[in-house]
């Protein structure tokens, strides 16, 4: 009697789980370009076709406050930032209906004449969130209720704010959040997340903060970060801040695009006519160039590797599919959409033009541009700067597709029916 209800149970477990998969699973968002910082999603049963006009719009929050921060998305809230008046505010959101949970203070806003405000995406581990704001402070609090639990600033470690204001988003690793305060001190930091302590600082290289997160990678038998800065690409062992290898990057102006990782390579793009380039770390972290060129000059929309192949936007070719193995273009379109920041997810990638807020789903393909679907953002900001553009990020969590122009935030259904 007892194997039979055994039996049972068993089955009908499979049978929730083939209907789950059949209906297809909606995933969290807890960071910066997801949870392995990839920046595609394992979201499946979302729209492969949207219906002209797009997909149908659930909600608008119109009060996030001026800025670019992003979305992280755990449990059913949404976590942004945004400058309210001169104040830069960590808030929280209802991710189905858009109503405000909470908003907690950061510290002053960030002005600069692209647009001021917080740049980048909180960081959700557990019950806590972690965000940087636009003047770096980072900032610990309750994903609950928005309680502050404790506060440094990157001042603290010699860092200097940016000409665009610090838009990092911060890693959470273990017991360690580990950000980039740059400078002599040492360009990264580890603080014990619960207290915000500090563990290490990278006192090897001391580099200036740039514009890119850090990803996390195990290679060669350790566990390092990897960053970007002006002058290089840099690993760091995670358990003490050693320098584990470096290699040079000629930056310019302003170096933004999140490093890949994958297989023992590493890939970074940075805009101004820079290009990209792929390096190998050997058995003993020994660096060798394998390509470097112009064929993906990636401002700040960002690269995603799916398969073998690298897709984003070039200022030089437009929208471009590289093969990541050699580095040729594999395809590029200029005419169907012009510059703007690209997201992944059940095989499609969502486009957002940061000009017009046109939004466009095509296919996740090295055979070509395949569009299946537009629509422009609206209403639009009347707060934005003339100079700045619609530069967050889309996430897709849940079945939802997230958007934002400044204060506005845009909730889209793209889960199939």
């Amino acid at each position: 009697m007892k194997r039979n209800i055994v039996t049972q149970i068993t089955v009908l477990g499979a049978v929730l789980f083939a209907g789950a998969q059949a209906m297809g699973a909606g995933f969290d968002w807890p960071q910066w370009r997801g949870p392995d910082r990839t920046d595609v999603s394992k979201e499946t049963g979302l729209l492969k076709k949207w219906p002209a006009g797009g997909p149908k719009q659930l909600w608008v929050f119109n009060d996030a406050g001026l800025g670019y921060s992003g979305f992280s998305i755990v449990g059913g809230k949404l976590f942004t930032m945004g400058a309210r008046g001169n104040t830069e505010f960590l808030i929280a959101l209802d991710a189905h209906t858009g109503k405000q949970l909470w908003a907690t203070e950061m510290g002053a806003m960030f002005e600069n004449a692209w647009g001021g405000g917080p740049r980048g995406t909180p960081t959700v581990d557990g019950d806590r969130v972690y965000a940087l704001s636009g003047q770096g402070s980072l900032v610990c609090a309750e994903a609950a209720g928005g309680k502050l639990l404790w506060k440094c600033t990157m001042s603290d470690f010699a860092g200097r704010v940016p000409k665009w204001g610090y838009a990092e988003s911060p890693l959470v690793d273990g017991r360690q959040v580990v950000c980039t305060p740059g400078g002599p001190q040492g360009a990264m930091v580890a603080l014990d997340k619960m207290t915000g302590k500090l563990i290490w600082q990278s006192k090897d290289i001391t580099d200036t903060a740039e514009y890119s997160s850090i990803i996390v990678a195990d290679w060669n038998g350790a566990r390092q970060y990897i960053q970007l800065t002006m002058q290089h690409v840099f690993g760091i062992a995670a358990k003490d801040g050693r320098l584990l290898w470096q290699s040079d990057w000629p930056g310019k102006v302003a170096v933004v695009p999140t490093p890949i990782f994958r297989d023992g390579c590493v890939y970074v793009s940075s805009g101004y006519g820079i290009g990209c380039k792929k390096i190998k770390l050997g058995p003993n972290n020994e660096v060798t160039e394998v390509f470097s060129n112009t064929v993906m000059v990636n401002h700040h929309g960002g690269v995603i590797l799916v398969g073998d192949h690298l897709y984003g936007f070039s200022d030089k070719e437009g929208w471009v599919c590289q093969d990541f193995k050699t580095g040729e273009k594999v395809w590029a379109e200029k005419q169907a959409l012009t510059k703007g920041a690209i997201a992944c997810a059940d095989g499609m990638f969502y486009c957002l033009e940061e000009k017009s807020g046109t939004v466009v789903l095509i296919s996740v393909s090295p055979k070509g541009w395949e569009e299946h679907g537009r629509f422009q953002l609206s209403p639009q900001s009347q707060k934005r700067s003339p100079r700045g553009r619609i530069w967050t990020h889309p996430v897709i969590s849940n079945g939802k597709l997230y958007l934002r122009d400044q204060e506005l935030v845009y909730c889209y259904d793209v889960k199939q029916k």
